[in-house]
């Protein structure tokens, strides 16, 4: 039924995003080689996430035989009762459009997004919705004390959905919300070069929680979206 996640909606600045993607915008578009961005005038920083299918007519029927209530417009809206407050959407879309030309050197923008993270205080609900409904591949389902954290991966495409789930807090009923952005990098040093010199807030490279990964915390100019940036690391 997915077969990739097409775009996100962020309440934020174009510019912002240009210059921390290395990529020119045209008509309010953002893509790297795997996602796409919109930007919308308010509301939470990571509005909405758009899911590409194949047939909206088919998906619209499945979702229905799984208990998934939709609203279709130019594209099938799914409620948020079903997605436990997460705004979700699909477009049909046979293929991905090509990424947004780049204004820097490849080597130093950002190639594709790894993964959205969606913060959860109910991952069992999360494995039915988003394994059992919408139909992703759920590769990993991980606790670590350390990290304080439960961590499940859902692939799309070449991308991850990471659901975590905050140990301490206990499980609730409360909703899930869209949180944070992983970014791809053929390289880390460069990229993180470039943004320091155009005046990100940026961490020292540090090696990542995957084996042979480096990555970087943009602290500040992302409209408020958690994000890293993240090198050394094939698709999943």
């Amino acid at each position: 039924m997915i077969a990739a996640l097409d775009h996100l909606v962020l309440a934020g600045s174009v510019s912002a995003y240009e210059t921390l993607l290395g990529r020119r915008a045209a008509g309010g578009w953002l893509r790297t080689d795997n996602v796409g961005l919109t930007f919308a005038p308010s509301g939470p920083p990571l509005a909405s996430m758009v899911f590409a299918t194949p047939s909206l007519d088919k998906a619209e029927r499945l979702l229905g035989r799984r208990g998934v209530a939709t609203t279709r417009n130019q594209q099938l809206e799914l409620s948020t009762d079903a997605t436990h407050g997460v705004p979700i959407a699909l477009v049909e879309r046979a293929g991905q459009p090509p990424a947004s030309a780049a204004t820097v050197g490849e080597a130093a923008a950002i190639s594709s997004l790894d993964h959205i993270v969606v913060r959860s205080p109910n991952p069992e609900r999360a494995i039915a919705f988003y394994a059992g409904r919408l139909g992703l591949d759920l590769r990993l389902d991980r606790s670590n004390p350390q990290w304080g954290a439960r961590l499940l991966f859902f692939r799309c495409g070449d991308l991850v959905v990471e659901i975590a789930h905050d140990l301490k807090a206990g499980v609730s009923d409360g909703p899930d919300h869209l949180w944070g952005l992983s970014w791809r990098t053929p390289d880390i040093v460069q990229a993180h070069d470039r943004l320091k010199a155009a005046g990100l807030d940026v961490s020292e490279p540090r090696d990542g929680r995957r084996p042979g990964t480096r990555v970087f915390a943009v602290n500040r100019q992302t409209d408020n979206v958690p994000t890293i940036v993240i090198g050394g690391v094939g698709h999943w």
